[in-house]
């Protein structure tokens, strides 16, 4: 006969100690999908972000001269209707803020970002190439 393994819910297992403190809270986050694309202007970035309204979204330029992105989920709780109740609730709305190093050719005054379908999309464009011609007279001494 096989010995049969008692375990009290009151008393944690070594594995729930372990997943289930603040020092890995970042393991039931998840962050958006980003896309990002190039052409010759400009770096167009795609943030996917189901349900998102603009009113969530904060976007800026640190002093570092990152790209800062924050979605501010304003769910509000809603009286819920007293002949019903849930047995089980699912929906999760966190927050999100990231910082993204631009490259160096990006015209920072020049970003735009707009809401559309629950895509976040950031225009990034790029500062335009002055050709240097090398062609010159030169003096023979």
């Amino acid at each position: 006969m096989l010995p049969v393994m008692f375990r009290n819910n009151w008393f944690p297992t070594v594995f729930d100690d372990f997943f289930n403190t603040e020092v890995i809270p970042t393991t039931q986050r998840t962050a958006p999908a980003v896309n990002v694309k190039e052409d010759e202007n400009a770096y167009t970035m795609e943030v996917a972000a189901p349900g998102l309204k603009k009113e969530f979204c904060r976007i800026s330029i640190n002093d570092e001269g990152n790209l800062c992105v924050a979605i501010e989920n304003k769910f509000e709780h809603k009286e819920e209707d007293k002949k019903e109740h849930y047995l089980r609730r699912e929906f999760s709305y966190t927050n999100y803020q990231q910082a993204y190093a631009l490259p160096d050719d990006v015209k920072k005054d020049d970003i735009s970002a707009k809401v559309e379908d629950g895509v976040l999309t950031i225009i990034l464009p790029k500062m335009k190439k002055e050709e240097v011609k090398v062609s010159r007279h030169i003096d023979i001494a």
